[in-house]
């Protein structure tokens, strides 16, 4: 997996590229040749709070694997990181919304009905709201950015859950049922609406593998990457694929 993977640090440019906003203009830094030293020298934390709450089981045990596996104890609370994510749907939902307008007012058919009302809402989203998430946006950054003074990492849930079923559209998080689509991003919002740089692990759990998320700080890829192959070397993390579901006719017992 990361072995295989010819990894650079940060969004860069090639010279002859115009920059866009979401472009740097620094130099590609090569991370494999640093691979290799893995998680050695580095501090780590568990994101807890808010990361802990509404987690399902298979969440906490991958956590818990990960961090066994890393040798990691120690815990970091990363406050407001619920306002976070309040904060990032309504920014995520207007910008959405205000991209796909034109769409919507001319072929609104053309969307899925769940997207479509999704995108319709965000779309009415009052200017004032979202002028205080983006002021809370910058105060939120700071203060995530203030924690990687004390660890190099955070290690956090991808998801509360598994992957859902096929056409499953709540679930009960927290013991509140909610819709599934819009929730399953809770734990990934209030990180990548500020920018940081995060590596998903797939954490091979029975029946269905799950995420964890390695934060790093600004710029450190080569951190998350780092952790990440670390993982891999000791067997804590692993690509599955699952087994092909048998029709019904194969599934009857022979007469």
């Amino acid at each position: 997996m990361l072995g295989r993977w010819r990894a650079r640090r940060g969004i860069s440019r090639s010279p002859t590229t115009p920059c866009r906003a979401v472009c740097a203009d620094r130099p590609i830094e090569p991370i494999a040749p640093v691979l290799e030293r893995g998680s050695e020298g580095l501090r780590i934390a568990i994101a807890g709070g808010y990361f802990r709450q509404g987690a399902f089981a298979q969440a906490q045990t991958a956590l818990a694997r990960v961090a066994t596996a890393l040798g990691v104890t120690s815990e970091i609370e990363i406050a407001e990181a619920k306002r976070a994510r309040a904060a990032a749907y309504v920014i995520t939902a207007a910008e959405g919304g205000a991209l796909h307008l034109a769409r919507l007012r001319e072929r609104a058919r053309d969307f899925d009905p769940a997207v479509r009302d999704r995108l319709i809402a965000g779309a009415m989203i009052p200017a004032a709201h979202v002028n205080k998430a983006q002021k809370f946006r910058r105060w939120y950054r700071e203060q995530v950015l203030a924690l990687f003074a004390k660890v190099d990492a955070v290690l956090a849930p991808a998801t509360p859950c598994t992957a859902p079923l096929i056409g499953q559209n709540t679930f009960v998080l927290d013991g509140v049922e909610l819709p599934v689509r819009a929730n399953l991003g809770i734990y990934t919002q209030p990180i990548s609406f500020i920018g940081l740089p995060v590596v998903a692990v797939p954490v091979p759990l029975k029946p269905l593998p799950i995420g964890v998320q390695i934060i790093a700080g600004p710029w450190r890829e080569d951190v998350a990457l780092r952790i990440a192959y670390a993982l891999e070397q000791a067997g804590a993390i692993a690509v599955t694929r699952p087994a092909p579901a048998r029709a019904k006719s194969e599934s009857r017992p022979e007469r």
